[in-house]
Formats: C-alpha cells, sequence, structure tokens
C-alpha cells in the first residue's frame, strides 16, 4: 500500500491541507488519508482540462488511441498491488477483486479499438454531405464505490479516446486505487488531459454546476442521478447516467435445477449483492421452485462470508455503514412483516465490520419492500410463477429497467421472453456478462445515455453535419 496518496491535477500529484479518512469495511479501521478537495482544487484541475482539450482535440486519434493502450497497459502490468489494495478498501474478496483489476485494463484494450468514422450522408453531383463526431469538451466524472476501477475506467477511456479531457471524482468510500492507478499513469497523456480529484459527496454538486464542464458521466443511485440532472440542466450539460436497478431473473420449469442453483446464486451475491446488474428478484417457476430454492439455500452455506483478504472468502462486506443499515432496514422490514427466510436474516449488531450474513427470502409477496426495492446488498428474494405471461408482467412492473436474465433449455423461448422486457440488457443462461463492444444502458429510471461500444463513445461528441456544394459559383 502506498505511503500517501494524491490527487493529479496538470500532471502533478498534488496534496490538500485538509484530508479525510478511508475505512477497512471488513475491520472499520482507519487505512489512509486522502486530499479532501473543495472548490480552489475543482477550479484548477478545469482549468488544466480546458486548457488540455485545446490540443488534445486535435491530436489524431491514433496518438489517443496509444495513450488508452498505455493505460491498460499500466493497468494489467501493476495488477497484483492493485487488485489487494482494492479488497482493502472496497472490501470484496482477492479473487473479484483480480477481476475488477484485469477487467478495467481488458475494458481499456478493447475500446481502444474503436474508431469514430465519418458518415457519407450524400454524395452526389451536386453535393457532398457527411457527418463527423467531435468531442464534448471537459468532462466531469462522478464514480461509486461498488466498482471504482471498471467505472473509473469507463469514464476516462471514451472520454480521452474521443478527444475530451476528463476531471474525475472517485467515491470518497473508495478513492485509493483510482489515486494509485493516477500516479501510475500521469506520465501517459499530457498534463490536464486526466485530472483524478478526491472530496466528500459536497464535492459532486460542484462539479455537476461548474460553468466550465461541458458533460457529465455519473454512475450510482437514481435519486443521486436526479440531483444531477437538476444540478445540469442550469447550462444544459451532456449527460450520461447509469443509475440503479432492480433487476429480475426468470428461471422456466425446463431449467436444470443443480447446473443453475450456484449460477443463480453467484448472480445475486456476487460482490456482495453490490452491484447494478446483480440479479435482486428471482422468478422461478412453480414446478422446481421447492426443489431450486433449497438447491440454491444449500449451495450458499458452503459459502464463506468474511474478509475479502483471507483465502477462502466468497462474499465479502457491504462497502460502507450507510449501505450496511439501509440493507439491515429492509431485512428486518421483511421479519416484522412474519416473511419467511430459507437462509440468513440475523445481522450480529455488535460485530466489527459491516458483514450481512446471505439472506434468502421465501416467496415474499410483490409489493414487499425486499422485492419492490433495489437491495445492494448479500440479500436474494426468492418467487414464484405459474405462466409466462405473468412473470413478464410481475418483472416489468418496476420503475427501473437495467437488466435481466432468462434461464431454460429452450433458448427461442428465452429470447422471446427477453424481446418483452423492459430493460437494456438481458442474458439467456448467464449473468453479469459485459462485452465492452457492445451497447449498455437502462430503460426507464434506470438512466439514459449509452456506455461501452460505439454508442457508449459517441456519448462524448456533437454530430457535425459539414455539406460541400459542388460546381457553386461564389
Amino acid at each position: 500500500m502506498a505511503e500517501s496518496y494524491n490527487n493529479l491535477i496538470d500532471g502533478e500529484m498534488i496534496s490538500t491541507a485538509k484530508t479525510f479518512a478511508v475505512v477497512n469495511p471488513a475491520t472499520e479501521e482507519e487505512i489512509a488519508q486522502v486530499p479532501s478537495c473543495g472548490k480552489d482544487e475543482l477550479d484548477r484541475a478545469v482549468a488544466a482540462a480546458r486548457k488540455a482539450f485545446l490540443s488534445w482535440r486535435k491530436t489524431p486519434i491514433e496518438e489517443r488511441r496509444k495513450a488508452v493502450q498505455a493505460i491498460a497497459a499500466t493497468i494489467k502490468d501493476n495488477a497484483d498491488e492493485l487488485f489487494r489494495l482494492l479488497t482493502l478498501e472496497q472490501g470484496k474478496p482477492h479473487s473479484q477483486a483480480q477481476m475488477e483489476i484485469y477487467g478495467a485494463a481488458g475494458l481499456a484494450a478493447a475500446q481502444s479499438t474503436l474508431n469514430l468514422d465519418d458518415i457519407i450522408n450524400e454524395d452526389s453531383d451536386q453535393r457532398l454531405s457527411r457527418t463527423r463526431h467531435v468531442p464534448v469538451g471537459v468532462v466531469g466524472g462522478i464514480v461509486p464505490w461498488n466498482f471504482p476501477v471498471m467505472m473509473a475506467v469507463q469514464k476516462i477511456v471514451p472520454a480521452i479516446l474521443s478527444g475530451c479531457t476528463i476531471v474525475l471524482k472517485p467515491s470518497p468510500f473508495t478513492p485509493l486505487t483510482t489515486l494509485r492507478i493516477a500516479e501510475l499513469i500521469k506520465g501517459v497523456v499530457p498534463a490536464g488531459v486526466v485530472n483524478i480529484i478526491t472530496g466528500p459527496d459536497e464535492l459532486g454538486p460542484l462539479i455537476t454546476e461548474h460553468p466550465d464542464i461541458d458533460k457529465i458521466t455519473f454512475t450510482g443511485s437514481t435519486a443521486t442521478g436526479k440531483k444531477i440532472m437538476e444540478g445540469a440542466s442550469k447550462d444544459l450539460k451532456r449527460m450520461t447516467l447509469e443509475l440503479g436497478g432492480n433487476d429480475a431473473s426468470i428461471v422456466l420449469p425446463d431449467a436444470d435445477v443443480e447446473k443453475v442453483a450456484e449460477q443463480l446464486f453467484w448472480s445475486s451475491f456476487s460482490n456482495a449483492g453490490q452491484i447494478c446488474i446483480a440479479a435482486k428478484r428471482i422468478y422461478i417457476h412453480e414446478d422446481i421452485y421447492d426443489d431450486l430454492s433449497k438447491a440454491i439455500a444449500e449451495y450458499a452455506k458452503q459459502v464463506k462470508v468474511g474478509d475479502g483478504s483471507h483465502q477462502g472468502t466468497g462474499v465479502g462486506p457491504i462497502q460502507n455503514k450507510k449501505q450496511f443499515d439501509r440493507v439491515c432496514e429492509l431485512i428486518q422490514d421483511a421479519k416484522d412483516n412474519g416473511y419467511q427466510f430459507l437462509l440468513g436474516g440475523d445481522v450480529d449488531p455488535s460485530g466489527t465490520g459491516y458483514y450481512v450474513p446471505i439472506t434468502i427470502l421465501d416467496n415474499p409477496p410483490e409489493d414487499a419492500r425486499i422485492v419492490a426495492e433495489e437491495q445492494f446488498g448479500p440479500v436474494m428474494p426468492l418467487m414464484k410463477f405459474s405462466s409466462v405471461d405473468e412473470v413478464i408482467e410481475r418483472a416489468n412492473n418496476s420503475d427501473y429497467g437495467l437488466a435481466g436474465a432468462v434461464w431454460t433449455k429452450d433458448t427461442d423461448q428465452g429470447v422471446a421472453i427477453a424481446e418483452q422486457l423492459e430493460t437494456g440488457t438481458v442474458w439467456i443462461n448467464e449473468f453479469l456478462h459485459i462485452n465492452p463492444l457492445a451497447t449498455f444502458g437502462g430503460h426507464k429510471q434506470s438512466g439514459f445515455g449509452a456506455e461501452y461500444g460505439i454508442e457508449g463513445l459517441k456519448e462524448f461528441t456533437y454530430s457535425q453535419v459539414i455539406t460541400v456544394k459542388r460546381d457553386a459559383e461564389v
């Protein structure tokens, strides 16, 4: 672990007089102090990004591509250090932290292959018309705590590949790995192209409302996304919002109980359930409900909950106290309403670390808070259904529309169901797979705009049409 952590502003690692503590969620111990930036530091970072944009936007995309590839290589080359630091601050087990670090490097490498090709609208004797994509300008990126490295890279890469510059704010709960990456990559791009600053929650609105920031890219809760929209509306900033999800999985009666039980478990409990696209509502056909719910619960009993840095841990702690309290509140609400538990539900309030035991509920009603709200923790409600039409209606009965899954041997039927689900992503017989070259985005209150793939890259650009009149007399 680094001895000190500083911000990256205009190519230099900068400290501040004021700092705040970062806590290990497994032990509740302070592990570092990081800079606490306010308006002055933000203004400095934005000014650096604005100055750098003037030349970076003119840099050929092949040179920008090389910078992205260098970032990917740097993260990969330092993966052993980075994944251990990520576990320390975020809580996820080492194996899952490794997946995030290597996944972030792979994402950057894959997206470096994207091109912003011109589109020819007309090529006739009269005129030539083409659409080109020009960078928006200075981007403000706000990153969540559940996948701090992956989400930071997903904001940095399309920004700088498109020709924009960026000021990135990590979550105050998980800034350390991102700051270490900032130190490692500071020489990869020209000064001011990438700026990374840390601060409390109050720094977010300053970014959103800053007059010299042209676009906001945010990943987080729907409630916060609405506040960001309000702040950005003052000067009509461009926005990409990837927000909450209450993702439904549908298990048809032909699914193999033994084969899908383990997969369904990890679709919900990876990263302690703190994944926007995790399965948060699992609908199981009544013909196999008893057998499958028992198989999932039996598998869950084998999974160790504990410190992510300890060998054999499968599910780590909740990342922070605020989220821990919210998950505990949802579990208590289920108890107060007399819902049945297949496993878990008893949280030790006197224990050290933000640990919630693996908790599985047995067929709670559709209007239960544990079903209707996004849990974002190691809690899984299982529900029965009897017909396809019924379960599609129940799955769609949500303000969210981020992702979903269908489990069946009949893939044609799976696709037919998927096409009726009101979500941006649907998997058939798998889960949590994100292709860096495929568009990812939410429907309804799960946000708008796109990430990943060419559509995600275009989010950082304006379209500009240039038309040349041929043989014109002027």
